[in-house]
């Protein structure tokens, strides 16, 4: 497990939830190959669909762009080991 060694680089959501993505990222990460980008991405989905209700997004890579609209308080932006993990909640 690699939880603690996160960097969060931008958030708005609480500590509880930042801990919460960073503890899923590192589990995925301990699941799949950290290549397989989709994967990582899709498990750390469905841990925050069943989590906080459905509706979550989630971008894993080492280099990409974004630019989204988020609900409030559902956003967080942070690397562990060599990559960079970007979960937000569109708005309804």
């Amino acid at each position: 497990m690699l939880e603690g060694k996160g960097r969060v680089k931008e958030t708005d959501m609480s500590e509880k939830m930042q801990i919460h993505a960073m503890a899923s990222a590192s589990h995925a990460l301990d699941l799949f190959d950290v290549s397989d980008c989709l994967s990582l991405a899709a498990h750390i989905k469905k841990e925050f669909d069943r989590t906080y209700g459905g509706g979550w997004q989630c971008v894993v890579g080492s280099n990409f762009g974004s630019f989204f609209t988020h609900s409030t308080a559902t956003f967080i932006y942070f690397a562990l080991e060599t990559l960079n993990f970007l979960i937000f909640k569109p708005p309804p």
